[in-house]
């Protein structure tokens, strides 16, 4: 797996010191490890080191980008782990520092120096593991079966370990980079059981060397195109989800002037209190999607009710409050959204049971519909409207746990004050509206829970 964080190319000067710095520790170890390391495999086996590193370079190239988020996946596992047997750590390292001369176009001079640091690096540690589990470096014969499988199972192991973990350390430390805060945890968790599987590959390459020498690795190129094919489709696959969810997002912020740009600081704030609590990967994937659409239910509600200037009508705050189950007959059928359902269907309980649609109370409301008040609220009092101007933050929190107990879960409050502590929070733009629809905003806003929608009884 690589590092991509800049879909346009990027540039060094757009990384904190903190990336930068931890960019340069990665090279320097790869460069370390290949200078001072113990060269295990004789001078005859740079032919091998220049084939598999050749294979990398195919890999590399064809790498696929994933989605969403900023990282691409190539097949290199295989040609390492290959190295690691028949050429041993430094060997490895050399063969994944072939990563820099990738032909993949995108990557800035930073991103390509930190992919050939941290394949390089990923290398030499699998290779390492290998050794000491006493796994054989050299070609290999009928009497190394079944005894390589265990310690080649290890260093596979410990390389994607490894290489997950660098990649992880770039993505915190470059977090604030734009492009690299919507990196779905649960699609890395499954291209991560899929490299385990195709590092399999690199044993086979070993076992076959013996056989048929430098062109082992043709007769599992085949293969491995077939794995970039079935990464490529699930990429296309995510691509198609945050299309369908985008289009549900521009359907309601186009109906809605004022909650432009909300839905996906809801999503934000949400994954912030889902990884805050601990949450894992697929399920903070969940909830981000269920904050992107948790008001696509205004769809449903009478555009004259949601731009409405003055009180509402008791039928008019029925429809806004029938906005929740109207959302979950849009998108029931959506199978990828799974427990966002939830989410999306209650949102509006409060802990007191004094909410809407349902009227749930403390633990019987979904945990999802928990988060997402807590995030749809803040964001609410944090973005200017036309009755008010935004609210400091220090005063969003403030409401926050004011109302914590009543309408809002406590413990969900705390994880996000925390969280808004640690990260910050990046405040709204004002709205720029044209004239026309100026005088169509509503002067109400039932997300904040200090202004509550005014209600007159119907005629």
């Amino acid at each position: 797996m690589s590092h991509t964080p800049d879909r346009k190319g990027g540039s060094l000067a757009r990384l904190s010191w903190a990336a930068r710095l931890y960019i340069a520790a990665v090279l320097a170890a790869a460069v370390a490890v290949i200078a001072w390391g113990p060269f295990t495999f004789p001078w005859n086996s740079w032919r091998d080191i220049a084939i598999l590193g050749l294979l990398l370079v195919l890999s590399e190239s064809t790498a696929t980008r994933l989605s969403p988020g900023d990282l691409s996946w190539s097949a290199n596992t295989t040609a390492t782990l290959a190295a690691a047997v028949l050429v041993g750590p430094v060997g490895a390292a050399l063969v994944g520092a072939c990563t820099v001369f990738s032909l993949r176009r995108g990557p800035s001079l930073a991103q390509r120096a930190f992919n050939t640091g941290m394949v390089a690096l990923t290398a030499y540690i699998a290779g390492r593991v290998f050794v000491a589990m006493h796994g054989h470096v050299g070609a290999l014969n009928v009497n190394s079966f079944p005894g390589i499988i265990g310690p080649f199972a290890v260093a596979a192991l410990a390389h994607v370990l490894v290489n997950y973990a660098l990649v992880g350390g770039v993505l915190w430390v470059s977090r604030n980079v734009e492009g690299t805060t919507r990196t779905s945890q649960g699609g890395i968790a499954r291209v991560l059981f899929s490299d385990l599987g195709y590092g399999a590959f690199g044993l086979l390459i070993a076992a076959l060397w013996t056989v048929v020498g430098p062109f082992a690795p043709l007769l599992v190129l085949i293969p491995l195109f077939v794995a970039r094919w079935a990464v490529a489709q699930f990429a296309e696959q995510q691509r198609a989800y945050e299309a369908t969810v985008g289009a549900l997002c521009q359907a309601v912020e186009t109906k809605d002037f004022y909650t432009r740009g909300h839905s996906d600081r809801v999503a934000r704030g949400s994954v912030m209190i889902a990884r805050e609590i601990g949450m894992r990967g697929d399920r903070v994937e969940a909830i981000r999607y269920a904050g992107m659409l948790h008001d696509v239910g205004k769809l449903g509600v009478p555009t004259m009710v949601l731009q409405k200037t003055g009180k509402l009508t008791e039928e008019e705050y029925a429809a806004i409050q029938l906005h929740p189950m109207r959302g979950l007959d849009i998108v029931r059928e959506i199978g990828f959204l799974d427990e966002a359902l939830a989410g999306i269907m209650h949102h509006h309980e409060r802990i007191d049971g004094r909410g809407y649609p349902m009227g749930l109370a403390g633990d019987e409301i979904p945990e999802f519909a928990r988060v997402l008040a807590v995030a749809d609220a803040f964001d609410s009092m944090t973005s200017t409207r036309s009755y008010r101007g935004a609210r400091p933050t220090d005063e969003a929190i403030a409401e926050l746990r004011k109302w914590a107990g009543t309408q809002f879960d406590p413990a969900f409050v705390d994880a996000f004050v925390a969280a808004i502590k640690r990260d910050g929070w990046q405040r709204p733009e004002p709205p720029v509206l044209a004239a026309d629809e100026l005088a169509t905003v509503p002067a109400q806003d039932h997300d904040d829970p200090s202004a509550p929608l005014r209600v007159i009884d119907s005629l």
